[in-house]
Order: structure tokens, then sequence, then C-alpha cells
């Protein structure tokens, strides 16, 4: 059963043990050995500098996502990864057609401020983030501010929602910390117009 999260402007909904330990540990294991990660590389002030974790977008045939100037092509659904969506998709009840993944090697992966709001995302997206692996605090600040509005902690297992008009108004980030020294998988399931 997802929680609501009181915020203002925006429509959280979040459950710290949507998964048992049991499987949370397999399907860590079972994803970190069989997607092929990469770390591409982001221009930022006409310099190339390889993002602080590593990733892989897996979808729907033609389904491309682009943010931060990187366009990622589609890799096709795995049988664990289709399963991973047809439940979260039970728990959403929404569709989703692509799903990014976030490796984080270690406390020093990070992924810095922003708001999942490319246009390919529609209106008010619904984002379905699974976490596995070690806990990692999750920080919200509201948009044109520089202080942190809400923080949460995403442990193994955790499923979060973010919904309505939360990425009109919020950021959100993964700050680098001291630590967490365990490895962290992160699976973002969205759904992109085709």
């Amino acid at each position: 059963m997802l929680e609501r999260l009181e915020l203002d402007d925006a429509e959280l909904a979040f459950h710290p043990h949507w998964l048992s330990p049991e499987r949370a540990d397999a399907w860590l294991q079972q994803l970190d050995a069989e997607i092929p990660w990469s770390q591409p590389q982001v221009r930022v002030f006409g310099r190339w500098h390889p993002v602080p974790r590593q990733v892989a977008w897996y979808a729907d045939p033609g389904v491309v996502y682009g943010y931060a100037g990187l366009d990622h092509a589609a890799l096709p659904w795995t049988p664990l990864l289709q399963l991973i969506r047809e439940a979260v998709e039970a728990a959403c009840g929404q569709a989703f057609n692509g799903v990014l993944l976030n490796r984080y090697r270690d406390g020093q992966d990070s992924m810095g401020w922003h708001s999942d709001d490319e246009a390919s995302l529609g209106t008010n997206p619904l984002i379905a983030s699974l976490n596995l692996g070690a806990a990692r605090r999750f920080d919200f600040r509201r948009k044109g501010t520089s202080r942190i509005g809400h923080s949460l902690e995403l442990g193994h297992g955790s499923l979060l929602v973010m919904a309505g008009a939360t990425q009109h108004h919020w950021q959100h980030q993964i700050a680098k910390t001291r630590k967490a020294s365990e490895l962290r998988l992160n699976l973002t399931f969205r759904r992109i117009a085709t």
C-alpha cells in the first residue's frame, strides 16, 4: 500500500517496504549482473564530463529518451525487467513504456538537482522509482530556491511515485555522501510520448 506524503504542490506516494528483503536482494543481484551498464559523458560549459553514475535505458521498440543533451536508444526488455514493469504498473495503475536504470557504485555517485519535466513526458508525468541496495537520502527543493524543502530515505525495496504537478514545482537530487559505500540501483519507470 502506497502512503501519501504531504508536500505542497506535489503528489507523492511512498512505500518504504514495497518488496520483501528476499525479492529485493534477488532483483538487485540479477540486475547488477545482467545489465550492460554504461557511463555516458555530458557537456558542461564546453567540457565533457562523465555522469557520476552508470546508466541503462530499456523501453518498448522505437521509444527514445533524451535528457541533459543525451539521447538514449532503447534496449529490449529483459524477462526480469518485464516482470518488474508489470508489478510497478499494478501498484501505480499506470502503464509505462520505458525504464531508466541508474547504478550508484558508492556514496560518491550522485544525481544533481533536476526535475523530470522533459516535453516527451507530458504535462503531469507519473514517475515510479524503485530502489534496490544501499539506502540513500532523496531531497526535494522548490524550484527557484536553494534550500532543501523535504527529504526521505529511499531504502532497499522501496517504491516512490511522483505524479501530478510535482515536476512543475519541485526539483530532486541524490547528493554525494560519505556514509553509503554499498551498491544502489534505482529504476525509474516512465511513459514517453511517441
